[in-house]
């Protein structure tokens, strides 16, 4: 990359950062965490010259990269958070909280599909899509209103996690779909390869976090003084192996961050001072600049457009997810398992979604399986629930 495009990016982030500063002091006086500043910027963004500079060519390469590092960091920091023991003891009810949130927007996503006259495979596909919870959009401000050690929290963060293998699953089924689709009675093999492949990652990944946790951080973590350069670069080296491996095999980055928060919190406990020192930093650098990076990138994705195209396809889809998730939630209060006010904080908070069901969107048109009407509708309804959800969820917390 050459030194101009590396000065146009530098200038253009510089801008954006700037326009969320100002806006983030008129947010606080509503309080309103600062870092949604940053999406709604990005969002007004994406209308002008700025937007397009930024989404085009190398620039956007850089752009998604320095995104991808900060939501990573973003989950890291969450993962070093999460207290294990209160959510072992919730494990059960997370369970129940997943599954009941997945199943109800897939039957009402398939239902929408299936009264507009669609097929019963591509109604399953896009039914699957309404699934999944993108739980970096909403787990920074669970963090600004110091939510992530609570029950909503638990809740929220580990439906969150199973949800994101549940992704790993549905672009798997997509890309077998998409490759075995003129070869009869070849899909089913396709996918039950595909499943043994994507378990024994899962395995594979457990294995090496174990280790991790019980075998070879405690040593690493006395290899060297203790400082907190020290534990922060070891911190990156986690980071950056797990999260690396689990993207490589298919797991998704996700799972590799979060992973390494909770694998290492116990040598941060044990290095007292120097943990509590080296995670304030990571504190710092996430929400000082890779937080807003990743905020921006969110933002700049947005594309309302759609709703003005097909705004009643882009609405029942949204809404199949949205009144499909709350549902789940608010299932579990007869259940005995949540309250009314959790099942609705919990219920708009696990609404959040980003990438997933625009990949398979991709995905699906470029294979000509779905027309451009239908792409429309799903990226828009995935930008809908982008801009709502966090406002939304803002306003029941403070509630």
């Amino acid at each position: 990359m050459s030194e101009i495009l590396i000065g146009e990016i530098l200038l253009d982030i510089a801008l954006l950062l700037g326009l969320t500063f100002l806006l983030g002091g008129l947010l606080e006086r509503i309080h309103v965490p600062v870092i949604l500043g940053a999406l709604l910027v990005a969002m007004a963004a994406h209308y002008t010259p700025l937007g397009s500079h930024l989404l085009s060519g190398e620039l956007y390469q850089v752009f998604s990269f320095m995104a991808d590092f900060g939501v990573m960091l973003l989950l890291f920091f969450i993962g070093l958070q999460i207290d294990m023991k209160e959510m072992r003891s919730q494990g059960g009810d997370i369970v129940w909280l997943t599954v009941l949130n997945t199943s109800f927007p897939f039957i009402l996503g398939m239902l929408v599909m299936l009264l507009l006259g669609y097929g019963w495979l591509l109604a399953f596909v896009i039914g699957l899509t309404r699934m999944p919870t993108a739980e970096a959009v909403i787990v920074p401000i669970l963090d600004e209103f110091d939510m992530i050690r609570t029950r909503v929290g638990n809740f929220i963060v580990g439906a969150g996690v199973l949800d994101d293998v549940i992704e790993v699953f549905l672009v798997a089924f997509v890309s077998v779909w998409i490759g075995e689709r003129t070869i009869e009675g070849s899909l089913v093999g396709s996918i039950e390869s595909e499943v043994l492949r994507v378990s024994f990652s899962i395995g594979l990944f457990l294995l090496m976090a174990w280790l991790a946790y019980r075998w070879i951080l405690p040593r690493l973590a006395e290899w060297l003084p203790r400082r907190p350069q020290n534990l922060l670069m070891l911190s990156m080296l986690l980071l950056l192996g797990l999260g690396g491996f689990s993207e490589f095999s298919g797991l998704g980055m996700v799972v590799g961050a979060i992973a390494a928060g909770v694998t290492i919190r116990p040598v941060y406990n044990r290095l007292a001072d120097t943990g509590d020192k080296t995670l304030q930093s990571i504190r710092i650098l996430t929400y000082g600049f890779f937080g807003p990076v990743f905020f921006f990138w969110v933002g700049l994705s947005v594309d309302l457009e759609g709703m003005v195209q097909e705004p009643l396809l882009a609405l029942l889809l949204f809404l199949a997810a949205v009144v499909g998730k709350l549902l789940g939630a608010l299932f579990m209060v007869p259940m005995k398992k949540l309250t009314v006010a959790e099942a609705w904080t919990i219920g708009i908070g696990i609404n959040a979604r980003l990438t997933t069901e625009i990949i398979v969107a991709k995905l699906l048109l470029d294979a000509k399986l779905i027309d451009i009407h239908l792409f429309t509708a799903l990226v828009a309804a995935s930008s809908l629930s982008t801009i709502l959800v966090p406002l939304l969820f803002t306003w029941l917390v403070r509630r």
